[in-house]
């Protein structure tokens, strides 16, 4: 293989990898099936292969909402060439423990990725008495499209292309494969709930440090010792993200790709994966754009985070009105 095609190589299993761990480790998009993938790409030049006037299936065929013909983003979100996705990190008593909304743009090689704080109030309906059933974190349920409807209309109905989802052993898996992700702790991390299942035990020292798997998916659940909780954890999350991202592009990217890939569900199709892939080629840290959903936090329990719909709308604007590079 020449030069070149190996640079293209690396340069697709980097932006697989940027997207994995985006939202595996808190950052931006996966598919499923990557070990397949490998081999192709080592057996095979990358061609493209896929139409760039092909149709990107929106999830919202399964979620019976029409975005509304008044709606100020209608033009918007109905004539672009964005890929929404939503990643879900799912815990054992089956809660979105993490919602990540991610927006790539294809024509101007972007990725926006808003934090949604597990303790959004979201609506259900009279059936549901207990309060803690409407935060967004309850509406899983086992069926990513319960959480796509909810995250879409917060956003103005947002079309949903794809889902992806994940667990904290997965999450643990794919760092060790990457040998871990530096950190400065800001302070010791210390927390015991014995009525987990399982019982989550936290205990992390102060200072700079490479965070094993382990460790790392304590420091991604930590929350009760920032002073804003939840919002201070996505903060964390988000430089996380970000150290992780350095850290994985300098190892061996095909090994963890495939740990990546054997724990994580997602229904991106292999086609449509590198479809994506070849319009991402070249993107960097720089071309990533991390935000926190605008809300306010109700100061007693269940302590509901509300979203701010004007600010939201702001937000969306910021994202989605860029104007497209001129054709040379």
């Amino acid at each position: 293989m020449t030069t070149a095609n190996n640079k293209e190589k690396n340069e697709i299993l980097s932006f697989l990898l940027t997207f994995v761990i985006a939202f595996a480790v808190v950052l931006a998009i996966t598919a499923p099936t990557l070990a397949w993938v490998n081999k192709t790409l080592d057996s095979t030049p990358f061609d493209g292969g896929i139409d760039e006037d092909e149709e990107i299936p929106i999830l919202e065929l399964a979620m019976d909402y029409l975005i509304p013909d008044d709606s100020p983003f209608f033009d918007a979100f109905t004539n672009t060439k964005r890929v929404n996705i939503i990643a879900m990190g799912v815990d054992e008593q089956n809660l979105t423990d993490t919602i990540i909304l991610g927006s790539f743009d294809t024509v101007n090689k972007r990725v926006d990725l808003i934090w949604i704080p597990r303790d959004t109030y979201y609506y259900r309906g009279p059936g549901y008495v207990d309060p803690a059933h409407h935060k967004i974190n309850a509406i899983f349920r086992g069926n990513p499209v319960n959480t796509a409807k909810a995250v879409s209309d917060i956003f103005m109905n947002i079309p949903i292309n794809y889902y992806v989802m994940f667990s904290y052993s997965g999450v643990e898996k794919i760092i060790d494969s990457m040998d871990g992700v530096p950190m400065d702790i800001p302070f010791d991390m210390k927390y015991h709930d014995p009525l987990d299942t399982p019982p989550l035990t936290i205990d992390l020292k102060k200072g700079e440090q490479i965070l094993n798997g382990e460790q790392s998916v304590q420091f991604l659940r930590y929350r009760t010792g920032y002073p804003d909780a939840d919002l201070g954890r996505i903060n964390a999350q988000q430089q996380f993200m970000k150290n992780a991202f350095k850290r994985c592009l300098s190892f061996d990217l095909p090994k963890i790709a495939n740990t990546a890939f054997d724990n994580i569900t997602s229904d991106i199709t292999l086609k449509k994966m590198l479809f994506l892939a070849s319009k991402a080629i070249g993107i960097t840290a720089d071309d990533i754009t991390t935000y926190m959903m605008p809300g306010w936090a109700d100061p007693d329990p269940p302590y509901f985070i509300h979203p701010r719909t004007r600010e939201i709308a702001d937000m969306l604007t910021e994202i989605y009105f860029v104007e497209e590079p001129e054709e040379e």
